[in-house]
């Protein structure tokens, strides 16, 4: 028998307070990770997840948005909220210092053991046993991005699921114990990236996206046109070595550019400058491929102070925000993948 702290808790209808809490007190209406269930006209259910990081706010903003949007209305399909870190988001901290990455921890994660691990576990087998028809993760990131879709599988479902969102679409499979990649084994399941927490047209698109597959029906059995959707492939995360420190100040082991998350989404060729190092330090950066192993050497190259890349490559997720990039990382490293051959192959 599991322990007690490891339970789920779950609600069958709209926790008093809801619609009118804040991120920052949601945790007294709803103090841990918790299931939702709202009934609407068809079954099975969308599972939308929500503030899996206590500093990105857009997935509780467009819920809220879309409840009230069917106030006195039925749901035009069952809806479940999966409610994620409401006590990192009393403080806006992506987690607690005591806590795992609640985005690194759910079934099939590189870091069993947690308490947080099991109960997420539990999690996706009460999704499994009411069935899903599809599953949202809404995220913000802290750089500049556009707004893009995330799968790990490259099924005509989730590239229509992506679609829905808009047409760039980054396809991973790493890091391993996300939301969207565990529940991909119940249904067509998509990581929904909204722009930063203050941008209110991510709350309008995540609200105008997930009111879309409530509506539907069924997938299409086949991919999207070619020209409907880009298509990036995750091959590289860039972190930095441990003890190391990022910022821009010119003290720092790797130093920042003000202006360093303009490069996201922007390919770049050999030889581009990513960041500086201060000159004692030799290696402060890592990267590791999507199968674990470290190719440092693949990707990056050191020339004086300048830490280049050494192949073209299109990076996301660049921030300044330092606590984000020791929690996580710097970024990614991405390539463009060949739409054409991908929707015929998939068809």
């Amino acid at each position: 028998m599991q322990p007690e702290n490891t339970a789920i808790h779950e609600y069958s209808e709209l926790p008093d307070g809801f619609l009118d809490a804040t991120p920052e007190t949601l945790c007294e209406v709803v103090p841990e990770p918790a299931l939702i269930h709202l009934r609407g006209r068809r079954e099975p259910a969308v599972a939308v997840v929500l503030l899996l990081h206590g500093n990105e706010p857009v997935g509780l903003h467009a819920i809220q948005q879309l409840l009230r949007h069917y106030t006195h209305r039925e749901l035009p399909r069952s809806l479940t909220l999966v409610i994620g870190n409401p006590q990192a988001a009393a403080v806006k901290q992506r987690h607690l210092d005591q806590q795992p990455d609640f985005n690194r921890i759910w079934p099939g994660t590189e870091q069993p053991g947690s308490t947080e691990a099991a109960r997420f576990e539990r999690l996706v087998e009460r999704l499994r046993q009411r069935g899903l028809f599809a599953a949202i993760d809404l995220h913000n990131n802290t750089g500049r991005n556009p707004h893009y879709a995330c799968i790990n599988r490259l099924d005509p479902s989730f590239m229509q699921l992506a679609a829905l969102f808009g047409r760039t679409v980054v396809y991973f499979t790493r890091p391993r114990g996300v939301a969207s990649m565990a529940l991909a084994e119940l249904a067509p399941s998509v990581t929904l990236e909204c722009g930063h927490p203050e941008d209110h047209a991510g709350v309008q698109h995540a609200f105008e996206m997930v009111d879309a597959v409530l509506h539907l029906s069924a997938f299409p059995d086949h991919p999207p046109a070619p020209n409907a959707i880009d298509i990036y492939h995750t091959v590289a995360r860039v972190r930095l070595r441990p003890g190391m420190r990022a910022s821009t100040g010119t003290d720092a082991d790797v130093r920042l550019e003000p202006d360093l998350d303009r490069l996201n989404f922007q390919m770049l060729p050999a030889g581009s400058c990513l960041v500086r190092r201060r000159p004692e330090v030799e290696d402060p950066l890592v990267v590791h491929a999507e199968d674990g192993g470290e190719v440092t050497g693949t990707y990056l190259e050191t020339r004086g102070e300048e830490i280049r890349l050494r192949r073209d490559a299109m990076p996301s997720m660049l921030t300044l925000d330092t606590r984000v990039i020791t929690q996580d990382c710097l970024c990614y490293l991405m390539e463009p993948m060949d739409t054409a051959s991908l929707v015929r192959g998939a068809g």
